[in-house]
């Protein structure tokens, strides 16, 4: 069976996965339907997340991959409603040296600024209203 996930940096050499960490554990969210997929990443741009691919994988390849990576797996059901959480790590775990878009980031945490999480959520109702 084919699932769809999204990943970052797709086919190259720093290619990542999407996940969600919930109570310390990170699980990868994979879709049955295509479709899905396509709006959730959608969903993630909107908030001005990084932007992901939607990929086509086997559901056996999958599970293989996040037994060997200790990760969890969500398969997100035909036209289930899986909204992305309102707050996204700032930092991913996967390098972007070489990555031009990000290379003006700031390399310390201590120069990361972190984003109130109320004017966050103001800001975006706001660019919602244009």
């Amino acid at each position: 069976m084919r699932v769809w996930v999204l990943l970052f940096n797709a086919n190259t050499d720093n290619e990542g996965i999407y996940t969600l960490e919930i109570e310390g554990k990170n699980i990868i969210v994979a879709f049955e339907q295509e479709d899905d997929a396509i709006r959730y990443a959608g969903l993630l741009e909107a908030q001005d997340f990084l932007s992901p691919t939607v990929e086509s994988i086997d559901s056996d390849d999958l599970k293989e991959f996040c037994e060997d990576a200790g990760y969890d797996l969500n398969l997100v059901p035909t036209d289930a409603l899986l909204v992305p959480p309102e707050r996204n790590v700032d930092k991913t775990d996967w390098s972007l040296e070489g990555d031009k878009e990000y290379s003006d980031r700031p390399e310390s945490e201590d120069e990361i600024e972190v984003e109130d999480p109320v004017i966050a959520m103001m800001r975006r109702r706001l660019e919602n209203l244009l």
